[in-house]
């Protein structure tokens, strides 16, 4: 998913240590070649997306640090930051006061951190403090809650699918188009309806795909899910998933002196009866992508809700995939394709051609660089990030949330073909994908060369530091409203995103049971993992993956 401003534990330790008096650390950990060498492995596969030791990217170099702090502390931060902080221990206060955000647990064996240790402490050199960090204040006009708080009552639960939180990993929620069915997904498991506002398996993925997987978290497993417009007749919908890197051949890679950690799967399912509540029917894969991390990838799949049959966009799939890790591993090359590639773009095929690169997808005819010798067809747009969230407002203009780097979050209004500005360009700001990503830089003059369209809505890391949408709010005090948060933190925005200028945004709150509450107090968990659905009858739902649960928004007395 992000830069995750979820840091590992590394990285916060990191920044901390500098203030320490100097002591000879890591005395105790193990030299062993075999331990380092499975801790290289480790570190590639947990924490390289955020980490190296030659410069800044998105956490700190960590090269020295396990000589710099206690190893104790260390291992107890990486097993269990929360317990730190809810201990009052001062360092780790300081660092959660700095980046406003708790950090997950390890995701593997905690025997694991030792092989860890070990290959941390094969680098000697201490890292160059960072001077002149540009990424703060940079959008003095702070947000102002507007006051308004609507209520929420418990609508459903998910099954656990882990037994620690996340409790489940439910990333969209929306109805079967021209249907009442409500289908919402669990990134580790599959697809459920929920009929009567109990969850029913519909699709179990994982027992589909055996090769699925659904760690080391963030943005793995069931990604996104979408129903043909025409499922009722046809029985088509799709989905993406994530597998092991060199599963199987790729439609779309990089180049050789890149790892391919994980493949991004785009998946036609056809269900035998559309009426069906359990999927009984055939598959076929359409899509295979090389992803160079475990972000980052194919985090949204849809379709045009206001497209009627005849129109051009009838029945065309929107694919919403960053740029899979790449420029932290400093390769801007990938994103900043110029319509040559598929990464950091939003993608459109239609599902049901065959004149695309691999014969199993068509490439619409009304894509800005279809049949132009050296392009990607399939770009509608370019310059993302991370888009994580594709949708329409009710003029049925296209838009996209998209998850920053260190600094800012952006909402953006897409139009064909246009350049969206990353890796150069985090909001309005310039930005160097081979230098520190903590400097942003003032937009040079000669900057209208670039062609970049800039954002709609540009929020600071002060504000929220991991974007997600969000839907138009039918009536009530929202009414018209687009409603969008902050993941970790649950903090709600909106927005009247057909305000001129740049639309201006507001928090709002929420009431359970008759009290005001934070979405934090609310799923009684540090981290919201916040996420939105919404109903055939346009309900709009907040839904959380702490611990599973699925809250209706009332906007009506």
């Amino acid at each position: 998913m992000k830069k995750q401003l979820i840091f590992t534990a590394l990285s916060l330790v990191f920044l901390y240590s500098c203030t320490q008096e100097k002591k000879e650390f890591g005395l105790e950990i193990s030299t062993d070649a075999s331990q380092i060498l499975q801790g290289r492995m480790l570190f590639e596969k947990h924490c390289s997306t955020c980490h190296n030791f030659n410069e800044d990217a998105i956490g700190p170099n960590l090269s020295g640090l396990t000589r710099q702090v206690e190893t104790s502390w260390i291992r107890q931060f990486i097993l269990n930051s929360t317990s730190l902080i809810e201990a009052q221990d001062p360092r780790a206060i300081q660092l959660f006061e700095k980046f406003k955000s708790t950090m997950p647990a390890y995701p593997g064996q905690p025997e694991e951190i030792d092989a860890i240790l070990s290959y941390l402490h094969t680098f000697e050199t201490l890292p160059i403090p960072i001077s002149g960090d540009t990424t703060s204040n940079l959008i003095p006009e702070k947000i102002q809650d507007s006051g308004i708080r609507l209520s929420l009552e418990l609508f459903a639960q998910l099954p656990s699918s882990d037994s620690v939180a996340p409790l489940a990993k439910m990333t969209k929620m929306e109805p079967i188009s021209g249907t009442e069915r409500l289908i919402i997904n669990d990134q580790r498991v599959g697809l459920y309806e929920l009929v009567d506002q109990k969850p029913v398996l519909f699709l179990n993925v994982l027992e589909k795909k055996p090769a699925m997987v659904s760690k080391p978290g963030w943005a793995t497993g069931v990604g996104s899910f979408a129903f043909h417009p025409d499922f009722q007749s046809n029985g088509l919908f799709y989905t993406a998933h994530t597998e092991p890197g060199g599963t199987a051949p790729s439609d779309f890679g990089y180049t050789d002196s890149l790892a391919v950690f994980m493949q991004w799967v785009l998946t036609e399912w056809k269900l035998n009866d559309p009426k069906a509540r359990k999927f009984e029917g055939t598959n076929r894969e359409i899509l295979r992508i090389d992803n160079a991390s475990q972000a980052h990838g194919m985090q949204e799949l849809t379709f045009n809700p206001y497209a009627k049959k005849g129109d051009p966009d009838y029945g065309l799939l929107y694919i919403g995939y960053g740029d899979g890790g790449t420029a932290e591993k400093r390769f801007a090359a990938i994103s900043n394709h110029k319509g040559k590639g598929i990464y950091s773009s939003i993608l459109r095929i239609d599902p049901l051609g065959s004149d695309g690169k691999n014969g199993k997808y068509g490439i619409p005819k009304i894509n800005p660089f279809a049949r132009k010798e050296g392009m990607a067809g399939e770009v509608l747009a370019y310059g993302f990030r991370n888009p994580n969230r594709i949708f329409w407002d009710a003029k049925g203009q296209l838009h996209a949330t998209d998850i920053g780097q260190h600094s800012i979050e952006e909402i953006n209004r897409i139009e064909p073909g246009k350049f969206y500005g990353w890796p150069v360009r985090e909001g309005t700001f310039g930005i160097n994908p081979f230098g520190s990503f903590r400097a942003l830089y003032p937009l040079p003059e000669d900057d209208s060369k670039l062609g970049v369209t800039y954002p709609l809505i540009q929020l600071e890391h002060d504000e929220t530091v991991a974007v997600i949408g969000g839907y138009l709010i039918p009536d009530g005090p929202l009414k018209g409203k687009f409603v969008f948060g902050d993941i970790p933190s649950g903090r709600l925005f909106f927005a009247d995103l057909n305000e001129s200028g740049s639309p201006k945004v507001q928090s709002w709150g929420v009431l359970f049971d008759g009290k005001e509450i934070s979405m934090k107090g609310l799923v009684n968990h540090d981290r919201v993992d916040l996420k939105f659905g919404i109903d055939a009858s346009q309900n709009v739902y907040i839904m959380s993956k702490a611990e599973g649960k699925i809250y209706k928004i009332i906007t009506t007395d």
